[in-house]
């Protein structure tokens, strides 16, 4: 991770002094860092122990970075990582522009590898996420958000990355392409669990070892699982409850809905769905030789389902 940060540190080096600030400042305010760590554990349980994956790890980290930079000006927020986020410090258009601009070093980096494999899955996973940012843009403030069309959302806008970040290890290494599919869905699966453990955790976390303002989902007008989960089983007068909260997107409504979703098990539910996710991913692995990296990208999976931050 140590040579990650370097590749990331050079790559985003600029004469412009407003990138160099903004990348710095979003780089260096931490993270859990598990994209890039996903395709540095892939490639080493697939044998691979060359230099590319320093570099495919960073252009992850990089893709990850440019959503976040461009979400937090969609929704508004102000905090992440238990900082000011980059628009409420350098404003948004720093933030829309030096999102840009990490997009397009990513794809320079790629392209540095020379891998057409590599660059079908990248193109293909920064698409799919963009359709996801915008399928959940249209899905602001619907109250009738179903389970299944809410997975696809979060699979595209968030599992994706982790999908094409397993995957790659496994290209780089040479994989046959069931063993890449296999890893895919791994990832696709971990990436699901720990967008839901997001959910939870948008009621449940503790603001400080979270990074994020609590109730930030209910305020932004965002129809999770656990608010789905509590409208479909509820009474009609707690749906109704859901319903206006979502509509009316105030923080006073945090407390009633955060009774009704206890009351309802909707958090235990989607805690619950999270941990079968990620035990569907670690059952791809089955058929993987037996290694230290096989062994942490199983942990991987259980800390997605079961993390308090």
């Amino acid at each position: 991770m140590a040579k990650v940060d370097l590749v990331l540190r050079t790559s985003l080096d600029s004469d412009v002094v407003l990138i160099r600030q903004v990348a710095d400042y979003i780089i260096g305010g931490g993270g859990k860092r598990l994209r890039p760590a996903l395709v540095l554990l892939s490639a080493r349980a697939c044998g691979y122990e060359g230099p590319h994956r320093f570099t495919l790890a960073a252009v992850i980290e990089m893709i990850h970075t440019a959503t976040l930079l461009h979400d937090d000006v969609v929704d508004e927020s102000k905090l992440r990582r238990g900082h000011a986020t980059a628009n409420a410090t350098f404003g948004n258009a720093a933030s829309v522009l030096v999102g840009d601009f990490l997009y397009s070093r990513a794809f320079q980096l790629m392209v540095s590898v020379g891998s057409m494999r590599v660059l079908e899955i990248l193109a293909q996973a920064t698409n799919v996420i963009a359709e996801g940012e915008v399928l959940q843009l249209m899905n602001t403030r619907n109250a009738d958000l179903n389970e299944g069309a809410y997975l696809k959302v979060i699979q595209r806008k968030t599992a994706k990355l982790f999908e094409a970040g397993a995957q790659l290890g496994a290209v780089l290494a040479g994989a046959d392409r069931d063993r890449e599919a296999a890893f895919a869905r791994y990832g696709m699966h971990l990436g699901t669990s720990f967008q839901l453990v997001d959910d939870v955790l948008d009621y449940t976390g503790n603001r400080t070892e979270f990074g994020k303002n609590l109730g930030a989902d209910l305020t932004e007008g965002k129809m999770t699982l656990p608010l789905i989960r509590a409208a479909a089983v509820g009474t009609k007068a707690e749906a109704e409850l859901i319903r206006a909260a979502i509509a009316d997107g105030r923080a006073d409504d945090f407390t009633p809905v955060m009774d009704v979703l206890e009351r309802t098990g909707a958090l235990d539910y989607a805690r619950t769905r999270a941990v079968e996710e990620s035990e569907a991913g670690a059952a791809n692995l089955a058929a993987l030789p037996a290694s230290p990296f096989k062994e942490n990208l199983l942990e991987l999976a259980a800390f997605a389902a079961r993390r308090t931050y």
